[in-house]
């Protein structure tokens, strides 16, 4: 298995070389995607803050995202990642938010989305969601492809902006 600090490597340098900074918000993968960033030596010139939004509790006291806010959408959805990578941003005054929510396993979630389901969004000069099922109910490993997936939908996010 990859180490974190390999895999948050490339975009610390890209984020360090650039002075742009980092928020994240992320769910089923438990801690991993800030683990990942936070791994990677002198991460505190570009890493501002995290969190895992487990409840609606946490969302809302964390993120300040209302019952209001929530109107026409669901958790584990796109446009509920990208509010979460919106807002994480917001809040922390980056340069980008990252977020995931899903269902890691080894059960599916309440809203019917299977184990290995997940939404990745960034949110920055270049935004981006996008939906990852791994067909696995597999919980540590769909937890490590989600913490994966989103490190990699960041970097061709800031690669597509330059600078």
């Amino acid at each position: 298995m990859e180490s974190l600090t390999s895999l948050g490597s490339a975009v610390g340098a890209l984020l360090t070389e650039r002075r742009q900074t980092l928020a994240v918000a992320e769910s089923s993968a438990g801690g991993l995607i800030n683990a990942t960033l936070v791994s990677v030596p002198g991460a505190s010139s570009y890493y501002l803050g995290g969190c895992v939004i487990y409840t609606a509790t946490g969302r809302e006291t964390l993120l300040g995202i209302t019952p209001g806010d929530m109107t026409g959408m669901r958790s584990a959805s796109e446009p509920f990642a990208q509010l979460l990578a919106r807002r994480v941003r917001e809040k922390l005054g980056t340069t980008w938010g990252l977020a995931e929510t899903g269902a890691s396993g080894p059960r599916g979630n309440r809203y019917g989305d299977p184990a290995g389901h997940a939404c990745i969004a960034v949110s920055g000069p270049v935004e981006a969601v996008v939906t990852l099922e791994t067909g696995s109910d597999v919980r540590e490993a769909n937890m490590w492809l989600f913490a994966r997936r989103a490190i990699e939908l960041l970097e061709s996010c800031m690669r597509k902006a330059k600078s």
